[in-house]
């Protein structure tokens, strides 16, 4: 999987998710942008979006319990880094896509890589 946080800003399109307000402290939202399932989580006022599948069966990992900026997947127990979608865990040993995220006038903005 692909860590998508480390492109340049031309690398990818930035897409309006929601606002700031809509996503409080410790929340999360499940979006789903271009087919991809995302999840945007607000961790003490900054804002993480990785995909919402872990890399070890394909299962949704957003519902998973949160401790600090690592995430465990509620069927197996692996742990990700929210930051970077690193894994952290076994049984889990591929990372998962993470992508930007920026705040613009209010709007919670995630940036998907540019189709060439």
């Amino acid at each position: 999987m692909y860590n998508y946080r480390i492109n340049k800003d031309e690398d990818v399109e930035f897409v309006s998710v929601a606002s700031a307000e809509e996503v409080g402290n410790g929340e999360r939202i499940l979006l789903e942008i271009d087919g991809q399932a995302i999840a945007l989580f607000n961790i003490a006022g900054a804002f993480f979006a990785i995909a919402d599948v872990c890399s070890h069966d394909g299962a949704p990992v957003a519902d998973g319990e949160l401790d600090g900026y690592q995430i465990s997947c509620p069927r197996h127990g692996a742990h990700f880094d929210l930051r970077t979608g690193k894994v952290l865990t076994l049984p889990a040993v591929v990372d998962i896509p993470a992508y930007p995220v920026k705040v613009e006038d209010g709007q919670i903005m995630v940036g998907l890589p540019v189709e060439e």
